[in-house]
């Protein structure tokens, strides 16, 4: 069944994976994500079912009509610190490669807004949390009495705080996160050694902006800027042209539209990627490229989920 739908030629689809984090072990704040163990599983069953191929060699192949059968490529987004430290050991010893697409606002010690919420409410030590005085008062308090409980506050929190204005979302985290009296890490990016270390590794780096706003809610001013700028950190940071990028969140019409396919290609970029599952096509925009995320376990229901995904094809913004 793979491979009757995975041919190789012009009409092959390319199966393009995408992870966030793989935590040395399962995280109770996200059970269904994986750990080193189920990725390292995920791992060799990609290498035994898929020909995986580094992502900007895969799109040029596609592009040329040349890709083998069963073809995929590895992604990861943001930039996360165990990318490297755990990650990058497991496709090594697999033999795999991967594009890491990389957020330069949070290298060397910064951190995302929503790992900001998601440590406050991980780290908080009483069973309740008060919002009184902020920005969010509206949503408390939020009963933190046990992971399911932290795990619902949390979803409801990035949920509200997500498509905020930029400047408004950052005061709602900056208050949450001062009310809280929560020591959060500095550690969880990557640091600029440990990227070039990736790159040295033989991986793949790509754009993700600076500071990975909706790119929805930027003027196209303040878009186009997060979109040259992140290129241009990271390019001078590895020596060297970076060709892809990912929309971040990436829903097509939602975070990104079709004003910010035709700036990626105007700040430079080559390709860009989505995260509207599908498997990639020869006949699609280069600059809405789909991708899935495939944390299924057992290995059974992973191959299954790779099958359904060959069958779809990527949704675009108009």
């Amino acid at each position: 069944m793979f491979r009757a739908l995975s041919p190789a030629g012009r009409s092959a689809p390319l199966s393009i994976l995408i992870f966030h984090r793989v935590h040395e072990r399962t995280d109770p704040m996200f059970p269904g994500e994986g750990d080193a163990a189920r990725f390292d599983g995920l791992m060799a069953g990609l290498r035994h079912w898929c020909q995986v191929l580094p992502l900007d060699e895969a799109l040029q192949m596609q592009r040329e009509g040349r890709l083998p059968a069963r073809a995929a490529a590895i992604t990861f987004d943001d930039g996360y610190r165990d990318n490297h430290d755990v990650a990058l050991p497991i496709l090594q010893r697999h033999r795999l490669n991967a594009c890491f697409f990389i957020s330069t606002g949070f290298l060397d010690g910064g951190r995302m807004w929503n790992d900001t919420v998601i440590e406050v409410l991980r780290r908080h030590p009483g069973p309740q949390l008060a919002l009184n005085g902020t920005r969010l008062e509206a949503l408390g308090p939020l009963d933190l009495s046990g992971w399911p409980a932290r795990r619902a506050a949390m979803e409801r929190l990035l949920g509200h705080i997500k498509y905020l204005p930029l400047p408004e979302r950052q005061l709602c985290v900056d208050e949450l996160f001062a009310h809280s009296g929560v020591k959060a890490p500095s550690d969880l990016m990557m640091d600029s050694e440990q990227v070039l270390a990736m790159r040295r590794a033989g991986m793949v780096l790509g754009g993700h902006t600076v500071n990975h706003p909706i790119l929805a809610r930027l003027e196209e001013r303040e878009a186009r800027h997060e979109m040259a700028e992140g290129k241009r950190q990271l390019e001078s940071l590895l020596g060297e042209a970076v060709q892809l990028f990912a929309y971040p969140n990436g829903k097509p019409g939602r975070d990104y539209t079709a004003l910010h396919a035709r700036l990626a290609r105007e700040v430079g970029f080559a390709a860009a990627v989505t995260t509207a599952p599908g498997a990639a096509r020869i006949d699609d925009d280069p600059f809405q490229v789909p991708r899935f995320t495939p944390w299924d376990f057992p290995r059974w229901r992973f191959g299954l989920r790779m099958v359904q995904n060959l069958r779809q094809r990527g949704e675009r913004a108009l």
